[in-house]
C-alpha cells in the first residue's frame, strides 16, 4: 500500500498528549475490530455460560500473545517498509522452498478467510434482525454487497475510520453490559490469575485463543502501520495504538465471557442472541436493540477483515502493485466477499471446508508466527529493531504454545474428518 505521511512530518517534536495518543489508534483498531467477531462473540458466551469465570486467563493470554506478534509484524512493517507476505518471500533464496511457502499461505489464508465469511455475514444479520424484525436471508447478501462496494473504493483511511467506530461501539456495549450484570469480581480475579482447564473446556480453551489469534491479522498489520508511519521514531506511535486498541478488544471479548458467565451459567447456549434474553431484567425493552448492535458491529468488522486479510496476503506475496488501488486486490476482495455470499445464500453450511480450515490452521498459526520470528531475527532487514533476547524467549514461548494448541486442533479437525 502507498504512504500517507501527512500525520508524521514534523511530529517527533509536538508534546506527547494523552489526545496525541488517541489519533495513533488506526491500524491497531483495524485488528481488534478484526478478531471480536461473531466467532469470538459466541465462544466467549458458550465459555461464561459453560464454565463461568474459570477461563478469564485464556483471554489474557491470548490478549498478550496477540501483543506480542502483532508488535513484531508492526515493527517489521515500519522498519523494513515491507509486508510480512513480501518479507516471506524475500527470506528464502531456494526457489522450491520460497514458492512451496507462497503457494501454500496464500491457499491456506484464503481458503481460512472464504469458509469463515459466511459465518460473519451470518453474525452480522442476526444482529441486524434482532434490531429491524428484517429477514436473516435478505440481509446477508445486502451487508456482503455493503463490504463489497467498501473494498471496491480502495480508501484503506475509509476502513481504518469504520473499524474505529465498530471498536467504540462493541466497547460501549458489551462492557456497560456487563457492569450492569454485576458480576463477583473475586470470581473473575480467580479466573484471570489462577489458570484452570475444567473437565470438557480444553476445545474451548483452544477456540478462545485461535479466535483472537488470528493469522492473517499479521499480515494485515504489516502492511497497514506503512499508511501512517515510516520511521524508527513511529514506533512508540504504534505500540501505543497496539496496546490500546489490542488490550480494548481483549476487554470487549472477556465482558462477553464474564456477562455470560455471570448471568447463563449452567444455560445451553444456542448464539449470541440468547444472551438478549438474559438481559431483559436489566436493560428492559432496549436489551435486544442494545445486543443486537453489538453482534451487527462484530459481524461486519470480522467480515470486512477477512477479506482484506486474504487480498493483502495474496497481494504482498504475489508483489502486486499499489496495494488496494491494484484491480487484482479488488479482485481477491470480491471473490471473498462474494462466496460468502453465495455460501450464504444457498444456506450451505460447508462443514467440510470449516474443518478443513480449521486443519489449515492448526498449521497455519504457528507456521506463519515460526516464519515472523525467523524474519524479526533477520539484522539485513531490521537491523538494530530486530528482536531482543527477552522479545525472543517471550515470543518463542508464545510460539510453542500455539504449536501445542494448534497440533491439538489439526488432530481434533482430521478426526472429525474421518468420522
Amino acid at each position: 500500500m502507498g504512504l500517507s505521511q501527512q500525520e508524521n512530518e514534523g511530529s517527533e517534536g509536538r508534546k506527547n498528549t494523552i489526545i496525541d495518543k488517541l489519533k495513533s489508534v488506526g491500524p491497531g483498531a483495524i485488528i481488534a475490530a478484526s478478531f471480536v467477531g461473531p466467532g469470538t462473540v459466541t465462544t466467549a458466551t458458550q465459555a461464561g455460560a459453560s464454565f463461568g469465570y474459570a477461563l478469564v486467563w485464556a483471554v489474557v493470554f491470548s490478549i498478550i500473545a496477540t501483543m506480542v506478534l502483532q508488535e513484531m509484524s508492526a515493527r517489521l512493517g515500519i522498519i523494513a517498509q515491507k509486508g510480512l507476505a513480501e518479507a516471506i518471500r524475500d527470506q528464502f533464496a531456494n526457489p522450491i522452498i520460497k514458492y512451496s511457502v507462497i503457494w501454500f499461505v496464500i491457499i491456506a489464508i484464503s481458503i481460512g478467510c472464504a469458509a469463515y465469511m459466511s459465518g460473519d455475514l451470518n453474525g452480522t444479520s442476526l444482529g441486524i434482525a434482532a434490531l429491524t424484525g428484517g429477514s436473516v436471508n435478505m440481509i446477508g447478501p445486502i451487508v456482503g454487497v455493503i463490504i463489497l462496494i467498501l473494498g471496491l473504493t480502495g480508501s484503506y483511511k475509509l476502513i481504518e475510520k469504520l473499524m474505529i467506530v465498530f471498536v467504540v461501539l462493541m466497547s460501549v456495549i458489551f462492557i456497560t453490559t456487563m457492569f450492569v450484570a454485576k458480576p463477583d469480581i473475586g470470581g473473575i480475579l480467580t479466573g484471570m490469575f489462577v489458570p484452570t482447564i475444567p473437565l470438557g473446556s480444553i476445545i474451548t480453551v483452544i477456540a478462545l485463543i485461535g479466535t483472537t489469534v488470528v493469522p492473517y491479522n499479521l499480515f494485515i498489520h504489516s502492511t497497514s502501520v506503512q499508511e501512517r508511519w515510516n520511521k524508527p521514531e513511529h514506533l512508540k506511535k504504534s505500540r501505543w495504538d497496539i496496546y490500546l486498541s489490542i488490550g480494548v478488544g481483549g476487554l470487549i471479548t472477556a465482558a462477553i465471557l464474564i456477562t455470560s458467565g455471570t448471568l447463563m451459567r449452567g444455560l445451553e447456549v444456542g448464539s449470541v442472541v440468547d444472551l438478549a434474553v438474559q438481559l431483559e431484567p436489566l436493560l428492559g425493552s432496549y436489551a435486544e436493540a442494545f445486543l443486537a448492535i453489538g453482534i451487527f458491529s462484530a459481524g461486519f468488522s470480522s467480515a470486512t477483515a477477512s477479506a482484506l486479510g486474504a487480498a493483502i496476503t495474496v497481494s504482498g506475496m504475489l508483489k502486486w502493485e499499489n496495494g488496494m488501488k491494484n484491480w487484482r486486490f479488488k479482485a481477491v476482495f470480491a471473490s471473498v466477499i462474494l462466496i460468502g455470499i453465495i455460501t450464504f445464500t444457498f444456506n450451505f453450511q460447508p462443514m467440510d471446508v470449516l474443518l478443513f480450515a480449521q486443519a489449515l490452521n492448526g498449521i497455519l498459526l504457528p507456521g506463519i508466527a515460526i516464519l515472523l520470528m525467523i524474519i524479526m531475527n533477520n539484522k539485513k532487514t531490521l537491523g538494530r529493531y530486530s528482536n531482543s533476547i527477552k522479545v525472543n524467549v517471550i515470543g518463542w514461548f508464545v510460539v510453542l504454545i500455539c504449536l501445542v494448541l494448534g497440533t491439538y486442533s489439526l488432530v481434533t479437525a482430521i478426526q472429525q474428518l474421518l468420522a
